[in-house]
């Protein structure tokens, strides 16, 4: 485990920006405003509506040309959990999302008329549309300057720099980055990596062997481990050829379940594809293809193990989210290690090699003839979508980071509190997505097979509250920042948490207290919980998890929208009886 500070976004896409968005320029003159917010991810964005809808100027800087984050770059089937717990700028950003499709459409893929799977474009014309609205000047291509980017003053930041030399001037400042970059850069504690079981009593903490049984957090069976045994060697069954990519040979002593490290989930790239043959751009092999590096995928396909490592989920419009599943997928274990604390420059070889990666994978799955031709057949239909990503060819410019700094602040959210077991006094939003990691890493276990660690799923009793402390730091640390995406949690923990609809309700929570804290003159710190919980109800935010759902026409609750999941055939396959493990 890692006491840290970074993160920052992706400065490697290059989607232009359709509403109030403007470009730095070295010898600009300083931004000036009341609320800075650093990321556009959804977080960010929600965050900005909100304090400017209470009145305040309020600007986003973002480090890349992408806005919208996660929720415009590509995860377009949203994990939402209960759906009567989303309230607020989230409700109404689906709701949003809704009322630009016909009412076949919000039947089939959203509940109450919001559209919870939805094209990419759509979510972005609607953030577009409603940052106009609100009067939100969003100021992309500006990473932080991670030398010497936050100028703070008596424990509060007094502007923030980016590497152009452009200031941002501010009251309260919101970083709602994936990466953590201004959190880190001011002073204020945080992590990276896992637990051990002892530190918060988890038992979802620290390394989990996936081939360990019994595995009493995995309700899905074996769905995202090796079922057939598969050698980990360049030239199989010899050692001194080597390991192949990412499998890791470790030390049985300390490699025990439970153990901390600084191990992520993995990361990867959410895919928009489309089976329509008048929008569909044919997938290609990219560019520094290698067939070593999928080496792994086709041995696990070779050793037997058959099943389309593709979790399809259905969109409008004959597209569909493709996310990483089974043994070996679009995710890339153990590449991610040190995305978190890593510089811009670094971050984007590693978000490169993540896309190389991802587009090798759908290459070799249409037109490798060592991959079955039932698996070829399916994939090769399908391709990048000729409206979507128009800059990328179709292909997202938005890393999954799924994990990385976290911050450590008066409250921390843990698996005892998504489980019920911790009580939350000051709840500023609800999750209620099962506690979900992706595999953290390859390894060889003792009998020389390829497995992999660090996944588990655990479904929530009910929804749980996150606390208001979470998303501040510690007084001493700073006193007019919030930091609503990388929450002050666990690792078990985020692995709910980390939910678009979810870092949506945690922006709206920020963009209020930095609202109030600005008209208070006051610490972030020293905004009465109960003003905020008040101002957030009458926003429409919900707060408690014993809210019983409100029946739909015919005395359905409106719980648990499904996407339209389909089978390796493409037929509509069966809803489980809980979320599919790994989903998000």
């Amino acid at each position: 485990m890692m006491l840290h500070r970074n993160r920052s976004l992706h400065t490697w896409v290059l989607v232009g920006a359709a509403f109030a968005t403007t470009r730095g320029a070295v010898g600009q003159a300083a931004v000036e405003a009341d609320v800075v917010v650093y990321g556009a991810t959804a977080t960010g964005l929600a965050a900005a509506i909100q304090s400017a809808r209470m009145g305040h100027r309020t600007v986003v800087v973002e480090a890349s040309d992408h806005v919208g984050g996660m929720t415009t770059g590509g995860l377009s089937s949203s994990d939402v959990g209960k759906a009567w717990s989303i309230g607020g700028v989230a409700s109404e950003f689906y709701a949003r999302v809704g009322r630009t499709y016909g009412p076949e459409e919000r039947t089939a893929f959203g509940s109450d008329d919001r559209v919870f799977h939805f094209e990419p474009k759509v979510a972005r014309a609607v953030f577009d549309a409603w940052l106009r609205e609100a009067g939100v000047e969003v100021i992309t291509s500006e990473p932080l300057d991670l030398a010497a980017g936050v100028i703070k003053k008596d424990g509060r930041i007094e502007s923030i720099r980016s590497e152009s030399g452009r200031v941002f001037r501010g009251r309260v400042f919101i970083d709602a980055s994936f990466e953590g970059d201004v959190m880190a850069k001011a002073g204020v504690s945080s992590t990276v990596g896992r637990e051990p079981e002892s530190k918060y009593g988890e038992s979802l903490a620290g390394i989990r062997r996936g081939d360990r049984k019994p595995r009493p957090h995995y309700t899905q069976g074996d769905k995202d481990h090796f079922t057939t045994a598969v050698d980990p060697y360049v030239t199989a069954g010899d050692p001194a050829s080597g390991l192949l990519p990412w499998v890791k040979q470790v030390d049985f002593a300390t490699f025990v379940n439970g153990t901390g490290d600084e191990g992520l989930q993995a990361y990867n790239y959410r895919l928009c594809v489309t089976d329509d043959p008048a929008n569909r751009i044919p997938f290609e092999k990219p560019e520094g293809y290698r067939e070593l590096d999928h080496e792994l995928l086709l041995r696990v396909l070779e050793s037997g193990d058959v099943r389309l490592p593709i979790l399809i989920h259905k969109l409008p419009n004959r597209k569909f989210d493709w996310n990483s599943m089974h043994a070996v997928g679009t995710d890339l274990p153990g590449a991610n290690w040190g995305y978190p604390e890593a510089n811009h420059v670094e971050r984007a070889r590693i978000a490169a090699a993540h896309a190389l990666y991802a587009k090798g994978v759908m290459w070799t799955l249409a037109y490798h003839p060592r991959v079955p031709e039932s698996i070829r057949e399916v994939v090769s239909r399908h391709g990048w979508c000729k409206d979507e990503f128009a800059a990328g060819r179709g292909f997202s410019p938005q890393l999954y980071v799924r994990e990385g700094r976290r911050m450590l602040a008066d409250a921390v959210v843990t698996q005892g509190v998504c489980m019920g077991k911790e009580p939350c006094e000051d709840p500023v939003a609800l999750g209620s997505f099962g506690l979900d990691s992706h595999a953290v890493q390859y390894f060889v276990n003792e009998q020389g097979h390829v497995h992999r660690e660090g996944v588990f799923w655990i479904v929530p009793p009910k929804p749980y509250g996150i606390s208001w402390r979470a998303i501040r730091p510690k007084r001493e640390e700073c006193t007019n920042l919030l930091v609503p995406t990388c929450v002050s949690a666990s690792h078990a923990a985020y692995g709910s948490l980390r939910m678009e609809p979810v870092y949506m309700a945690l922006g709206q929570a920020a963009g209020t207290a930095a609202a109030f804290a600005i008209e208070a003159g006051s610490a972030v710190q020293d905004v009465p919980y109960a003003m905020l919980r008040d101002r957030l109800l009458a926003d429409g935010a919900k707060l408690s998890g014993n809210a019983a759902p409100r029946p739909k026409a015919g005395g359905k609750a409106d719980d648990n929208p499904r996407p339209v999941k389909l089978d390796a055939a493409g037929a509509r396959a069966p809803s489980p009886a809980e979320p599919a493990a790994s989903a998000p």
